[in-house]
């Protein structure tokens, strides 16, 4: 495995993967440190695609990621990670609307929790996931960084979803 860092408009983010792909890209939240493995070795050149890209994305010139993935998750994490990756640039959606793309319409809470398990926060557009009402609903990243990605890519929400920020 190996690993890397990337400063970004929304603070330092966490990459790490293998031969097969990208496997994480974490942001910095005191409450869920970043772990590395013993045997993992920071990356020399192996991630600059990924960190061209997210440069790119943050200066409103990339829409849609080109990179090798490789999340490690259950195979229902995995459908809903890929439901995901359908949302729209600037777009949001439900996590229910979620739960019946991937064909398990009463699994809405599960699909919650499998978006909240995103390993590969961003190019996953995890953040994309508003509650139905138009409320920022929980994210891992703070929602903070939720708005902030969201006004990046010109997807509208209630103001007042902002004011209790």
């Amino acid at each position: 495995m190996f690993y890397r860092y990337h400063d970004s408009p929304i603070g330092r983010l966490f990459l790490s993967g293998d031969d097969k792909g990208l496997q994480q890209l974490l942001m910095d939240v005191p409450r869920h440190p970043w772990n590395i493995g013993e045997d993992w070795q920071f990356a020399a050149r192996q991630f600059d695609d990924v960190c061209l890209q997210l440069d790119e994305y943050f200066a409103g010139r990339r829409r849609r990621f080109d990179l090798r993935l490789s999340p490690q998750g259950t195979v229902f994490q995995q459908s809903v990670w890929k439901a995901l990756q359908a949302i729209p640039y600037g777009q949001t959606s439900f996590y229910s609307r979620l739960a019946e793309q991937i064909g398990k319409p009463k699994a809405v809470r599960a699909v919650g929790t499998a978006n909240g398990a995103n390993p590969i926060s961003v190019i996953i557009p995890c953040h994309r996931v508003i509650g139905r009402d138009g409320s920022l609903t929980g994210y891992a990243g703070g929602l903070q960084r939720k708005a902030q990605l969201l006004a990046l890519e010109g997807a509208s929400f209630p103001e007042q979803a902002l004011l209790s920020l």
